[in-house]
């Protein structure tokens, strides 16, 4: 989470960093609330509390029950959960997302953003990813996709009146206009969309009308945020959504990605959201400058909460930051088999099985340690950090031998091997991020997978380009997930340990 320097009074953006892609924030009272994307992960939507807009604390995620979230096995990766929208009104909470995986778009409801939120409220009527939603005064509920379109609907029932229609797409050409949210902001009702798509040409734009359904004028300065064909450390800048701060002032939540490395640049982390200042010039708005340290903003900002380095497996249930490709089910993933432990049943062969079980948090530092305590006396596991199925590195451990495992689109490789004595052993993995780019083709860090000895000493087995493992060569919409798996029979861990290292 983000630091805070006394010296030079600034904050680190993002505010939110590693895979937390597509925010979308709301205020209720001196409370801020912010959603984002999961695509194939469960459980689904990360939800965060927030009292400064700078430091965020997760306090559950949306759809943490396989009623609420269906991910079939043959799910793609970067499929699932796109870009919800989350607001606060008549004293309920409100989320909108689509779900590309099966279901379309939903809405569930919640009088406690913690949870637990409601069934699925299904949206048939609804068609377009990236929906948003919006009261007028009258009461009339505007669904907003992208596209962009807009049709009413009654968020209680699903029902929809009339049929779409289409509303001002951005620029005349722009790839993908999406990424819509309304708002009425004095005397008039603003659409802020994206285009440009989610990569280096990502941006963000607007328009204003007098009512919801326009008609729109698009603002002179468009986009009003973008980073395209500039050097800034931080890119991809686009998919906002406004709020005022605790103060009245108004800010930005938006995604972005930091690349790393030579040519063309490699983002590991995924998209991650970050948070710009605001302010309005003949009634539109200005997006401030984005900086890796930002201003400290104009009021008090709370204690950042303390993340601690270890899990040691103690609670019945896994804190909400753990996720897991498209399930998760006690059967092969528990915290009561062993008091203290977290047993992994293995379901596929290996980390290439869209059904492997996997259990893992999102890298949120561009160099950093994970470890893990590992008993493989009853079958094959380990510490991975993945990408997607096609796409991650591993270290894994048997009675008899740790070896490390490449996977690079079709290539499976055994890269290493190390002979153990049994019982658990400490394997443990360290990214480094690239200080010093001397070649165009230098990757953006470099993995490194090995075990602990007795004394502790890492005893590293290989070393890997970490340009694998990012989006420019994986493709999608995702960022790393580091964590534990099972491959075969059941593997048990007694704690696992992630922390940032300088860099």
């Amino acid at each position: 989470m983000p630091s805070t320097s006394a010296r030079d009074n600034t904050v680190s953006n993002p505010v939110i960093p590693g895979f937390h892609p597509d925010p979308s924030v709301c205020r209720a009272g001196e409370d801020y609330y912010l959603a984002c994307s999961s695509f194939e992960y469960f459980p689904g939507v990360p939800v965060f509390h927030s009292r400064d807009l700078v430091h965020w604390t997760q306090i559950g995620n949306a759809l943490d029950r396989p009623s609420q979230l269906r991910l079939p096995p043959d799910s793609t990766s970067s499929g699932g959960l796109y870009a919800p929208t989350l607001r606060h009104h008549d004293g309920r909470f409100w989320l909108i997302v689509t779900n590309v995986s099966g279901d379309g778009n939903v809405l569930f409801t919640a009088t406690d953003p913690a949870g637990p939120w409601s069934e699925p409220i299904r949206l048939p009527g609804v068609q377009g990813i990236d929906p948003d939603l919006a009261w007028d005064e009258e009461g009339n509920c505007w669904c907003t996709v992208a596209g962009v379109s807009q049709i009413r609907i009654d968020p209680r029932t699903g029902e929809t009146f009339g049929e779409p229609r289409r509303l001002w797409s951005g620029a005349p050409g722009a790839k993908a206009p999406e990424a819509p949210h309304l708002y009425h902001i004095g005397d008039y009702w603003y659409l802020l969309i994206a285009e440009g798509g989610t990569e280096r040409c990502h941006g963000v734009s607007i328009a204003r009308g007098h009512t919801p359904c326009g008609p729109f004028e698009p603002c002179p300065a468009n986009p009003i945020l973008t980073h395209r064909g500039t050097d800034h450390p931080v890119q991809n800048t686009g998919h906002g959504d406004l709020v005022q701060g605790p103060d009245g002032s108004w800010w930005m939540v938006f995604l972005g990605v930091r690349p790393q490395g030579g040519t063309p640049g490699w983002h590991v982390l995924g998209r991650e959201t970050f948070l710009a200042p605001v302010t309005w010039v003949d009634d539109w708005p200005v997006v401030g400058e984005v900086s890796p340290a930002m201003p400290r903003p104009p009021w008090p900002l709370q204690e950042p909460a303390v993340v601690p380095v270890r899990d040691d497996f103690e609670l019945s249930e896994l804190a909400p930051g753990w996720i897991s490709p498209r399930s998760r089910s006690e059967e092969n993933c528990t915290t009561k088999e062993r008091t203290g432990w977290l047993s992994l049943r293995a379901r596929g062969g290996s980390l290439d099985d869209p059904e492997a079980v996997f259990v893992g948090r999102r890298q949120q530092h561009l160099s950093c340690r994970a470890r893990a305590l590992v008993d493989p006396a009853e079958g094959r596991g380990g510490l991975a950090v993945r990408l997607d199925e096609q796409h991650h590195y591993e270290i894994e451990t048997t009675p008899a031998e740790v070896r490390v495992i490449a996977r690079i689109g079709p290539l499976r490789s055994v890269v290493a091997s190390h002979p153990v004595t049994g019982g658990p052993v400490v394997l443990r993995i360290e990214t480094s991020v690239a200080q010093h780019v001397t070649d165009a083709r230098q990757g953006p860090d470099t993995v490194s997978l090995g075990v602990e000895n007795a004394e502790g000493t890492f005893v590293e087995l290989a070393a890997l380009d970490g340009r694998y493992l990012s989006t420019e060569v994986a493709g999608g919409f995702t960022g790393r997930v580091i964590g534990l798996y099972a491959s075969a029979g059941t593997v048990h861990f007694d704690w696992f340990d992630y922390e940032p290292l300088e860099g």
